[in-house]
């Protein structure tokens, strides 16, 4: 008998932390240039709105900062919480 794994298709793989999702999010804006890497986090406030106070905690969480920049988002591999 041969064993055989699958991958699940992208779309229904399960983010292990809410901000792997915030993150793809970002990085469809750099990737349309609505952003840029070199950007400070505090501008994309302007884009999520109503939203942006409640991710502006998750990232102040993770000891980020408004003027780091967003590329330094984007560098996260790993959303792990200690």
């Amino acid at each position: 008998m041969i064993n055989t794994i699958t991958a699940a298709p992208s779309s229904q793989v399960v983010d292990a932390h809410p901000m792997a999702k915030f993150q793809r999010k970002v990085r469809s804006l750099v990737e349309t240039k609505a952003i840029s890497p070199q950007d400070s986090l505090w501008k994309i406030a302007f884009i999520f709105g109503d939203k942006w106070a409640h991710w502006k905690a998750e990232l102040e969480a993770f000891d980020f900062t408004m003027q780091d920049k967003i590329g330094d988002l984007l560098a996260v591999e790993c959303w792990e919480e200690e």
